[in-house]
């Protein structure tokens, strides 16, 4: 069996309390597998703050991919605020990020990870992204990432003679649809916890999510000046 592709979050906080995150993902289906306890909290249940564009049903799902997935997050946003400071370290096969930083940026970025993994539907097209991780991008980084592994998407469908998205139509839709789970994500951490940096965290991630379609209607106009050298 293939070896897992793994990523660590490692987070510092004062005082010495230290938490380490572990992701292990399948290299062949990408996504990562929940290593906790065999039953899951009521929050997890499919049907408890169910998304509204969700495609699964409690009949094959009993309980909420993504919402499992979170679980592992709790302990690092455990009795601390979203503005607090942390030191993250983040490891990759390829490299080692650390940061000072606040905890709802940190936590945001494995959390990006974490939902890209999850199996969720809606998310699959995110996997690519997931596979080459960069812990802690900023939206412009983000942007770029993004589109360019969709458009890189869309060359391996013309290529498998299926339908193509050049104009970045579906590309759209997609985040407006992240953009509805982000905040059902939201409500069901919020029903758990009684810090707000995981939540925050979500609404990071769901800044991008909102910020993606305006950006695409405008030409990209935030990355555009790299393609238009003299």
């Amino acid at each position: 069996m293939d070896q897992p592709l793994v990523i660590r979050y490692r987070f510092i906080f004062p005082h010495g309390r230290e938490e380490l995150v572990e992701v292990k993902i399948n290299k062949n289906t990408m996504e990562s597998a929940w290593e906790g306890a065999a039953a899951y909290p009521d929050w997890c249940k499919l049907e408890f703050q169910q998304c509204s564009n969700c495609t699964l049903s409690v009949a094959t799902h009993p309980s909420c991919p993504l919402a499992i997935q979170l679980q592992k997050l709790l302990p690092a946003s455990h009795q601390v605020s979203s503005y607090d400071e942390v030191d993250m370290e983040a490891t990759t096969p390829e490299r080692v990020v650390s940061k000072h930083t606040t905890v709802q940026r940190a936590i945001s970025s494995l959390m990006g990870l974490v939902m890209a993994t999850s199996g969720c539907p809606h998310m699959a097209f995110l996997k690519p992204m997931a596979r080459y991780h960069l812990p802690l991008a900023t939206e412009e980084e983000t942007l770029f990432r993004s589109v360019s592994t969709y458009l890189l998407a869309q060359y391996f469908r013309q290529k498998q003679g299926l339908t193509t998205d050049f104009e970045l139509n579906r590309l759209k839709n997609k985040y407006a649809e992240i953009s509805i789970i982000n905040m059902a994500m939201a409500a069901r951490l919020r029903s758990v916890s009684q810090e707000d940096s995981a939540i925050n965290a979500v609404v990071l991630l769901d800044v991008f999510a909102k910020m993606l379609p305006y950006s695409i209607d405008d030409s990209l106009e935030e990355i555009r000046y790299l393609f238009l050298q003299p």
